[in-house]
C-alpha cells in the first residue's frame, strides 16, 4: 500500500488542502494512505491554533486524511527548519512519499537548493551576510547567489518549507520521496480568494464572525462551525503577565534570543504597554516578527531552548480512518504511539500538559478550564 505524508497545520482546512488530498490520490490511486503531521494546539507563526487540534483533525479525517499524527509543540513553534525537520522525522517511519504545496513545484529545482543549503561553502557566506545586518532570510538568499544558484524560489513562503523539507529528508536519510505540487493562489492574501483561500484569510473571516463557510470543504463544514476559536488578542492580559514577570534568566534560556535578541525583548516588556508595541519594538530588519512570535509565545507556555532539543519519546495519535488504524497497528510494533489524552511518565508529557492547560486562556469567549488533554478522545472514522 502506498503510504503519502502531509505537514500540516490545517489553520484551518480550507479547500486548498482538499484539492492536495485529491490530488494525491489521483496521483497514487485511491487505495493510497493519507497520514498527516498535524501541529497541535499552537502553530509555526507564533501563534495559538484559531481551532482545537481534536476537531482539526476530525476535519482532516473527513476530508480524507487516514491518520493524523500530532506535531509536537515544540517542533510546531519552530523556525522552518525545526518545524519540516520534526515533520519529516514523525513521517519517515511511515511514509514512502511527502507531498507539499510550493509555487515551484519542481523537484530537482527544490532538491538543488536544498543541496546548496547544506553545502560546506554556505554557512561561512551566511555569516558574511548576517554580519552586514541582514535579516536570516535577505542573508539566505545573499550567500546563494555568492554560490551561483538561483534563489527566486526562495522569496515565496510554501517554496521555503518546500526546501525545508528535502534538507530535512537529505540530512535525515529519510527513504521519503518527494511529490510537490503547484501552491495557487497566495498563502498570506488578506483578501478571500473563493477558489484558492489563504487559511489567513479564513481565520480572519472567522474571527468577525463573516461567511466562512464557502472556503472549507462541504465534509468540515459542520465540523468546524460552531467549535470554539482562539487568538492571540483574546489572551493578551495573559501573555503580559508572563512577559512582565519574568527575570533576566528567564528571557535569557528562551528559543531564539542569540545575538542579544533576549535583551532587546527583555527591556521592551518592561517598558511598553501592549504587546503590539512590545513587538514593534523589538523588531528590526535582522529579526523577523515570527522569530519574535514565537519567542514570545515560547515565554508564555515556559518552553526553552533546551526544551526544544528535547528528544520526544512518543507520537500523539489524534485521529484515523479505517485504513489508517491498520497502518498504525503495523507503525506501534516499531515504535510508541498514544492516543489523545493518554498520559506518559517522562517530562515531555508534563510540558504537553502545560501547554494544553494554557491554550484555553486564548479562547475568544472566555477562558477555557485546563485539563483539555487528560480528557481528549482519538477520533475514529468508520
Amino acid at each position: 500500500m502506498k503510504v503519502v505524508g502531509i505537514i500540516c497545520e490545517y489553520n484551518p482546512l480550507h479547500l486548498g488542502h482538499r484539492k492536495q488530498i485529491l490530488r494525491i490520490r489521483e496521483e497514487f490511486g485511491e487505495e493510497t494512505c493519507i497520514v498527516c503531521a498535524m501541529s497541535g494546539n499552537f502553530v509555526q507563526r507564533g501563534s495559538p491554533a484559531i481551532i482545537d487540534k481534536s476537531i482539526r483533525a476530525q476535519a482532516a479525517v473527513a476530508c480524507g486524511a487516514d491518520l493524523v499524527l500530532e506535531l509536537p509543540v515544540t517542533r510546531a513553534l519552530s523556525s522552518a527548519e525545526g518545524f519540516a525537520a520534526g515533520g519529516v522525522k514523525l513521517l519517515s517511519p511511515l511514509c514512502d512519499t511527502l507531498c507539499f504545496g510550493a509555487e515551484t513545484a519542481n523537484r530537482e529545482i527544490l532538491m538543488d537548493a536544498a543541496r546548496a543549503l547544506l553545502s560546506d561553502d554556505f554557512p561561512p557566506l551566511l555569516r558574511i551576510a548576517l554580519d552586514t545586518g541582514k535579516s536570516f532570510p535577505a542573508a539566505r538568499e545573499d550567500a546563494l547567489k555568492r554560490m551561483g544558484v538561483t534563489t527566486d524560489i526562495l522569496s515565496q513562503p510554501n517554496n521555503i518549507l518546500a526546501v525545508e523539507y528535502c534538507k530535512a529528508i537529505l540530512t535525515q536519510d529519510s527513504p521519503m520521496t518527494i511529490f510537490p505540487i503547484h501552491r495557487q493562489g497566495s498563502y498570506h492574501a488578506l483578501s478571500v480568494d473563493a477558489e484558492n483561500p489563504s487559511a489567513t484569510a479564513v481565520r480572519n473571516l472567522m474571527l468577525i464572525a463573516h461567511n466562512w463557510k464557502t472556503c472549507v470543504p462541504q465534509a468540515a463544514r459542520d465540523i468546524l462551525e460552531g467549535a470554539g476559536l482562539h487568538s492571540t488578542a483574546a489572551g493578551e492580559k495573559a501573555v503580559l503577565a508572563r512577559l512582565r514577570t519574568m527575570s533576566d534568566a528567564d528571557f535569557e534560556a528562551l528559543p531564539y534570543g542569540s545575538e542579544g535578541l533576549w535583551r532587546k525583548l527583555m527591556h521592551a516588556c518592561r517598558r511598553e504597554n501592549t504587546l503590539e508595541e512590545i513587538l514593534t519594538s523589538t523588531k528590526s530588519r535582522r529579526y523577523t516578527r515570527s522569530r519574535l512570535d514565537r519567542m514570545v509565545m515560547c515565554a508564555v507556555l515556559g518552553i526553552t531552548a533546551a526544551d526544544l532539543a528535547m528528544e520526544i519519546p512518543y507520537t500523539r495519535v489524534l485521529a484515523f480512518s479505517g485504513k489508517g488504524r491498520v497502518l498504525l497497528n503495523t507503525a506501534k510494533k516499531q515504535g510508541t504511539y498514544l492516543n489523545a489524552g493518554e498520559a506518559f511518565d517522562h517530562p515531555y508529557w508534563q510540558l504537553e500538559k502545560r501547554c494544553g492547560d494554557l491554550y484555553g486562556l486564548f479562547s475568544v469567549e472566555g477562558t477555557e478550564p485546563p485539563g483539555a488533554e487528560e480528557n481528549r478522545r482519538i477520533y475514529y472514522q468508520i
